[in-house]
């Protein structure tokens, strides 16, 4: 008997595949929800990825999008817009879908907290 092609993928394998397709999929969707700036004392401190904070780069945290996704963030009261790379986790404040750093705010016009919605950029390569 032939095997299959399923049968030659390890089953923790397709355990990972099946368990993380539905994060996987909704990772990718747009958001809205509030932004906020990161705090001024986590200048220099390492983020999530293990790199220091500069709130002079376009850095942002969001609970599930991988490290290193573009992601464009549009301010929903003005319309501006700024690409920034998911580099850290958080917020963990509710209400909230991502922080921003200081840079990525400014072009935002974002002085506090704003209203932004999310999108991934998906290369077309």
């Amino acid at each position: 008997m032939r095997a299959t092609p399923w049968r030659r993928i390890p089953s923790h394998a397709l355990l990972a595949l099946v368990l993380l397709a539905p994060f996987q999929a909704k990772a990718f969707e747009p958001q809205e929800g509030g932004a906020a700036i990161y705090a001024k004392r986590f200048n220099g401190r390492p983020m999530a990825n293990g790199r220091p904070f500069d709130p002079a780069a376009s850095h942002a945290a969001h609970r599930h999008l991988p490290f290193g996704t573009v992601a464009e963030v549009i301010n929903l009261r003005n319309g501006a817009r700024t690409r920034v790379v998911i580099s850290d986790r958080g917020p963990f404040t509710p209400g909230r879908i991502i922080d921003l750093s200081p840079r990525s705010a400014r072009e935002l016009g974002i002085n506090g907290v704003g209203r932004v919605e999310i999108r991934p950029v998906v290369d077309s390569d």
